[in-house]
């Protein structure tokens, strides 16, 4: 067992989990969260060194119980139909329209998104109305009849999965236990990944994807070749994250008007678009002009609704193609040539706090994922979650980082959140050598800003070259 491992066992107990148990635990291919996936683990598991036989065999059948195979949707649905009560877990989120006085009930499993619920199981589980959450859930049908024209499914009690204690002050406290570089393959082996398989630099980009949970409106595009697992940690670190690829819209992103229901911006930590170079946008450009306002300042108004204020960070992902020195082939060109013509905006791009270079993580590989030990996916999101409004942490970085090469605004906004949030997660107890506070909190995030403000340069002579510099470069 590695010394980061025996620290972790001794100062963290019963939140620590043996991240390689998700592998042995024989989900198949479940489409749950590894948060999710290890929330189940433990509650059969418990303290178990190992995933035993038995504790497999309780798992598939809790599995097999309350979270069949989307292959088995229709069944499903037909036994609904003969007025069977069902038993699911599934990722349930209410919307409320005030037109109506309705509330909307969403299934995931079912691709449902108009079925309902009462009142209390609301009013008991108020993130059903944010960011949606994970439970079993008892669901029934009612036909339609001569009252109501629809049929609809209903949610009549939810048993939603438990977070483990959150002790903050805790966890803050408890990096003083710890060296920088066993702390960093603790967060990391929390993370999902392998930390022996990744360098020192590799191990801080990997910690930079957290970023936009740590910070709030910290917006990040993130450019790499595929299979270098991007997504992974949007999907799998945090019930506060929403992904989505595909056509995007007004009305997804930020507000239904003809529903009257908020959309992803206002219930989420951070939102990202996935395989960005293929996304579809609206032609109207309402999309590109939202997106520019809510960056700039946290508001924005659609249809009915005037001002909406939101701290949602926003991800881009997209896929890039690289030489045989896995550099990107259109460095010289631009890097943001690929994306469709709404996210190709100066004016949007400029908006963004930092590109991560995506291109210096290898592929994953059957060695990737994390085989030793590490906070379980659920208090690691709530330990994030809680950490993106500790203020305390930006009034260090505005007292302390010393930055020379820009007087612009949105460079010196970007950089103070970027080391804001790295200084979160690598020492939050705020105990932290000179050196080492530039070396793994500014530079990293000097060098996501540079990124951004070098691709300008190459998409508008407008936008003049810089060179942004700290104290210890």
């Amino acid at each position: 067992m590695k010394s980061f491992e025996l620290k972790a066992k001794d100062v963290f107990g019963e939140i620590i989990i043996n991240k390689s148990f998700l592998h042995k635990a024989g989900f198949g291919s479940r489409a749950i969260p590894a948060y999710v996936g290890e929330w189940i683990i433990s509650s059969f598991a418990g303290e178990a060194e190992e995933v035993t036989p038995e504790i497999r065999e309780k798992i598939s059948l809790f599995v097999k119980k309350y979270l069949p195979s989307k292959s088995d949707k229709e069944s499903v649905k037909n036994r609904l139909l003969l007025q069977e009560e069902i038993k699911l877990l599934d990722n349930y989120s209410v919307s409320v329209n005030l037109i109506k006085g309705d509330r909307y009930l969403s299934v995931p499993f079912l691709d449902i998104s108009d079925g309902n619920t009462t009142s209390p199981i609301v009013d008991n589980n108020q993130m059903l109305l944010s960011s949606g959450l994970w439970g079993v859930g008892t669901l029934f049908y009612i036909p339609p009849s001569q009252e109501n024209k629809k049929g609809q499914v209903w949610l009549t009690d939810l048993k939603p999965f438990q977070v483990a204690n959150l002790d903050l002050e805790y966890f803050c406290d408890s990096r003083q236990n710890f060296t920088t570089q066993e702390w960093i393959d603790f967060i990391v082996s929390s993370m999902g990944y392998n930390p022996d398989v990744y360098s020192e630099r590799q191990k801080i980009l990997l910690i930079i994807r957290l970023l936009p949970l740590l910070e709030a409106r910290y917006n990040l595009v993130e450019l790499a070749p595929k299979g270098t697992g991007k997504s992974y940690v949007y999907d799998n670190m945090s019930r506060y994250v929403a992904v989505r690829s595909g056509n995007i819209t007004p009305a997804v992103l930020f507000f239904n008007d003809s529903r009257k229901a908020a959309g992803l911006i206002t219930k989420s930590d951070t939102v990202v678009i996935d395989e960005a170079q293929k996304v579809k946008g609206d032609t109207s450009g309402e999309l590109t002009a939202l997106l520019k306002s809510y960056l700039e300042s946290g508001k924005f108004g659609k249809g009915t609704a005037s001002s909406i204020a939101a701290e949602a960070g926003l991800v881009i992902l997209a896929n890039i193609e690289i030489d045989e020195n896995r550099q990107p082939v259109n460095m010289l060109k631009g890097l943001f040539s690929i994306f469709p013509n709404f996210l190709r905006e100066t004016a949007f791009i400029d908006r963004f706090s930092g590109l991560l270079p995506g291109w210096d993580l290898p592929r994953i590989s059957k060695d990737s994922p994390s085989k030793t030990l590490g906070l379980k996916g659920d208090i690691f999101g709530e330990i994030m979650h809680s950490l993106r409004y500790e203020s305390s942490f930006r009034d260090y970085i505005k007292s302390n980082m010393e930055i020379t090469g820009s007087d612009d605004m949105r460079d010196m906004k970007a950089i103070e959140a970027g080391a804001s949030g790295l200084l979160k997660i690598l020492f939050p107890n705020k105990q932290v050598e000179e050196h080492e506070f530039y070396k793994y909190c500014v530079n990293p995030a000097i060098e996501l800003r540079q990124g951004v403000k070098d691709e300008l340069c190459k998409m508008d002579k407008e936008y003049k070259s810089v060179k942004i510099v700290s104290k210890f470069p």
